[in-house]
């Protein structure tokens, strides 16, 4: 089934299967908005603050454990064959298994040695289990990725989103503590897992392998890949923890809440790239015009949709605050607004990351990154004690900015003919503009004015024809 990716076929189906995870992604964020409300309000603002710094923290050792293997995983799908791609796939198993496990160990450890009371760090080794098993699952849905299979990847994640959200709901209403919160990824991580298991039966080796010939050499190729992508990881949820230590709880937590908003629009980008990244590792291969083509088009695309969140989160950041958290949390909204461009930034540096890892320029997003990460610490350090929860959101927006530029140039070096997305700039931030403005200063109700920003922005795509010839074939279709 992977000859697809070779096919006439595979375009229309990594636009439908980009439009389907996204869109199940969505169902997945509406859901989450009837819970979200409920746990913020249940633990309060502090204890949501110390939830969200739990949470931040296992995160971490999960994207800095992931490493970007699962990418690394579906271009070695995407370009190997029988035996050696088996090979490949188990290797990779085993090395998701020890990261994985190594990562949670010294999550817990640092909960201990930062003095987290008990039942923070009985959280963190829950959560901490939780990441475990959903990163062994991620990688079991390699081949389903890899295939093109978008509508089992989207029933995965929505089934994973609204298990989570009916377990807080059951929490909440037994008026639980902090802890089982921290806990309930456990159960939805063992069920996705042994649902996606059954999917990629016969299609995914599941006994890991670390015989040091086959490992070796996925390490030696991709090692500076991975520091890359833990250090992204790092450098972009860093600034919670930095002000866990350095700043007030009450502002912690309105920094959390702004986040909480910000963290669910951020994968976006990811998946909707993500569905034409085989397409992408395999054209590399084979066809150097149409990868060319086609990592534009992700370019100019990935542009669009963080324009659009951005400016969704400006016109829609009253009502986020409001629906969260309510009055106790208005100072979140002015920390959202800012927070909420870097998702522009988040969109293109995610697809021009892409880019790079297909063209296996590791070592210029390794240094990226590490550059990214010593900016974040000291940015913010030095804005959060004078501006709380607002510095923590500048520091945030100009770390991610400025590693948005630094990727689209090195790539651009690379391959100077995708300058011509550069074309695409002044149109598309102008649309996000006056949308954002229409929607702030025309004195609507929120819900209307959120409406209202949308209209304007698709728009000012049509009349600067910048409106993608994907989108509508997706929204024909």
């Amino acid at each position: 089934m992977s000859d697809v990716l070779d096919s006439p076929k595979a375009g229309p189906a990594a636009l439908r299967g980009s439009a389907l995870r996204s869109g199940a992604y969505f169902a997945g964020v509406a859901l989450s908005i009837a819970s979200a409300p409920l746990l913020i309000r249940h633990l309060g603002v502090e204890r949501f603050g110390q939830y969200a710094t739990v949470m931040a923290l296992m995160n971490l050792v999960a994207g800095v454990t992931e490493g970007g293997l699962n990418a690394v995983a579906l271009r070695e799908y995407a370009t190997l064959e029988g035996a050696a791609r088996r090979a490949a796939m188990r290797s990779l198993m085993g090395i998701r298994l020890v990261l994985s496990a190594a990562g949670v160990l010294v999550g817990i450890a640092f909960a201990l040695l930062a003095g987290y009371d008990s039942p923070l760090v009985v959280g963190a080794i829950g959560s901490g289990t939780g990441v475990l098993f959903q990163a062994v699952q991620m990688l079991v849905t390699t081949p389903l990725q890899g295939e093109l299979r978008f509508g089992w990847l989207a029933a995965l994640q929505l089934a994973g989103q609204a298990m989570s959200v009916a377990a807080i709901v059951v929490l909440v209403l037994a008026d639980a503590g902090l802890v089982p919160f921290l806990w309930l990824s456990v159960p939805v991580g063992l069920a996705l897992l042994a649902a996606t298991v059954w999917l990629v039966r016969g299609r995914m080796p599941l006994r890991p392998s670390l015989r040091w010939a086959q490992v070796w050499p996925l390490l030696r190729d991709t090692l500076p890949y991975t520091a890359a992508v833990a250090l992204n990881v790092v450098y972009f949820r860093v600034t919670i923890l930095v002000m866990s230590l350095e700043t007030s709880e009450l502002e912690t937590g309105y920094f959390a809440t702004s986040f909480r908003v910000v963290e669910v629009l951020i994968g976006i980008p990811a998946l909707a790239i993500g569905a034409a990244y085989p397409i992408l590792a395999r054209a590399e291969r084979d066809d150097d015009a149409r990868f060319a083509y086609a990592m534009r088009r992700i370019l100019e695309l990935s542009m669009i949709l963080g324009v659009w969140m951005a400016m969704c989160c400006a016109v829609g950041a009253q009502v986020a605050i409001d629906v969260l958290a309510g009055g106790d949390a208005q100072p979140a909204v002015a920390v959202l607004r800012i927070q909420g461009l870097t998702l522009i930034a988040t969109g293109i540096a995610v697809a021009a990351g892409y880019g790079l890892l297909t063209l296996r320029r590791y070592a210029a997003l390794l240094w990226l990154n590490a550059g990214a990460l010593a900016a974040s610490v000291v940015l913010t350090l030095l804005l959060v004690g004078p501006l709380g929860a607002e510095g923590g959101a500048i520091a945030t927006l100009a770390t991610e900015s400025a590693m948005a530029v630094g990727v689209v140039a090195v790539l651009l070096r690379l391959r100077p003919e995708l300058a011509g997305m550069l074309r695409a700039v002044v149109p598309v931030f102008a649309a996000g503009g006056a949308a954002a403005a229409a929607g702030l200063l025309a004195g609507l109700p929120a819900l209307v004015a959120l409406v209202a920003a949308n209209a304007v922005f698709v728009a000012g795509l049509a009349v600067t024809r910048r409106l993608p010839p994907e989108i509508r074939d997706v929204l024909r279709r």
